[in-house]
């Protein structure tokens, strides 16, 4: 194996402990040791560890106990149990909690490295497994689709981030795609096949945020019955991303700038531990108008503000609005499981006639409810909601980005004053107070 394994052996006997110490080490694997559940566990939450050899009669935490705890702890290490007392009842019982094998002191040698090698073989696939799954996900959720002026210069400012490790500011309005860009900055990272831990700041109440972000130790208040991690401890490796940063509260807002600062939390009635986590936040508000009023942090704000990407609401990118349509089209119909090839042309005049409000997540939420009701192959103007249809506050308007050249203006406002009078030139022209044979000259140029 090209990655040195970790392997957890647990047993208050230190005989027993010292001599399967040194098969193991023969065996080339990285052997860490523990006389106790407790001990096991403070391992299992500063260390990745690979599989977990574990005796199961011991004083205070005992095998099984351990075999429970691990599996909050760190539910992706595999768990072999020992017993001189082993019986087919408890085998049955440690395989329903988990354990993937179970085997009886005295261990043989051949028997005991053969059924860690077997542990191993599993602990891989599953990790495989997961970062295929991550790989994919990727893939079918993550899609940056757009080629409009304005994305292309987001999404190549987000690709030349990627690979640092600079803390990143993602900003725009609300269901502009902000954790889509996250994803996809992580997923073109060197932490790409480590955790991605998204928190939805807004979604969580203060009085549980903290717990939720640095997780709290056993008894650190009431309810707290066992030890639990916090988000930050669960990225460890890998990127958070701290969704609506805008809406923590001012005394949390300090703890969050020690981790930028220190690379290091504080569970709640627990200790200082040191983690490596990547921090890409998100928000609508305007920081500096938050400092303003008093609500943030200006040393956050510095910490946070290395790299800022900014997500272009969908007004200013209609040429990405038949993109995106067909993506969600393709996404929902196989959801669905209904053969639908495309858009009517009318319908997807109605689409990029409107103004968007919500932004990608509403044109998403009004294809999914396109397809749904679609009864044809063809998604028609029937399928689009009346209120896209028939809202007038934006129409016969059109957006133009600043710095878009000139030429390209006349020829979007003629067009668009073409589709107005159903394609009449005499009428457009009148409307433009310019001569007809304008109007040809402009769209018979070469472009």
């Amino acid at each position: 194996m090209s990655e040195q394994k970790r392997l957890l052996i647990v047993d208050d006997d230190k005989n027993n402990l010292l001599a399967l110490s040194k098969v193991f080490d023969k065996e080339g694997l990285n052997v860490i040791t523990a006389l106790s559940g407790k001990e096991a566990l403070e391992i299992c939450r500063n260390f990745t560890v690979d599989i977990v050899l574990t005796d199961m009669r011991m004083p205070s935490i005992d095998g099984m106990q351990l075999l429970e705890l691990i599996s909050d702890v760190s539910p992706d290490s595999e768990v072999v149990l020992m017993t001189a007392y082993g019986t087919v009842e408890s085998a049955v019982e440690a395989m329903k909690k988990g354990a993937y094998d179970f085997v009886e002191k005295p261990v043989k040698r051949a028997a005991i490295v053969k059924t860690v090698n077997k542990a191993l073989e599993k602990h891989a696939l599953v990790i495989e497994n997961k970062n295929l799954k991550r790989r994919l996900d990727s893939v079918e959720k993550r899609q940056l689709a757009g080629n409009s002026p304005i994305f292309r210069k987001t999404c190549e400012l987000a690709e030349q981030a990627a690979p640092s490790v600079a803390t990143i500011l993602i900003t725009g309005e609300s269901g502009t795609g902000k954790e889509v860009i996250a994803r996809y900055i992580h997923e073109n990272s060197s932490r790409s096949n480590k955790p991605f831990v998204a928190v939805n700041c807004a979604a969580l109440p203060e009085s549980i945020l903290e717990s939720e972000l640095f997780g709290y130790e056993e008894g650190a208040f009431t309810g707290a019955v066992k030890q639990r991690d916090g988000r930050f401890s669960l990225a460890d490796g890998g990127t958070i991303f701290l969704d609506e940063i805008g809406e923590i509260p001012l005394q949390l807002q300090v703890k969050l700038l020690r981790v930028l600062q220190e690379k290091e939390i504080e569970p709640l009635g627990g200790h200082v531990k040191k983690v490596d986590v990547r921090v890409l936040a998100a928000t609508h508000r305007n920081l500096e108008k938050e400092i303003k009023n008093g609500n943030f942090r200006e040393d956050l704000y510095y910490r946070l503000n290395v790299i800022v990407v900014n997500m272009p609401p969908l007004r200013q990118r209609i040429d990405d609005i038949p993109i995106l349509a067909d993506l969600f089209i393709h996404r929902y119909a196989k959801l669905n499981e209904k053969n639908i090839k495309g858009i009517s042309k009318e319908s997807l005049e109605i689409l990029t006639g409107y103004f968007w409000p919500g932004n990608v997540r509403e044109l998403e939420n009004v294809i999914e409810r396109a397809v749904v009701l679609c009864k044809t192959d063809v998604i028609e103007k029937n399928d689009i909601p009346e209120k896209i249809i028939s809202d007038e506050r934006y129409q016969n308007q059109l957006l133009i980005n600043v710095g878009t050249p000139l030429e390209e203006i006349e020829l979007r406002v003629i067009r668009e004053t073409l589709k107005h009078t159903g394609g009449d030139k005499s009428r457009a022209a009148a409307l433009l107070g310019i001569a007809t044979r304008t109007i040809y000259r402009k769209l018979d140029a070469p472009s």
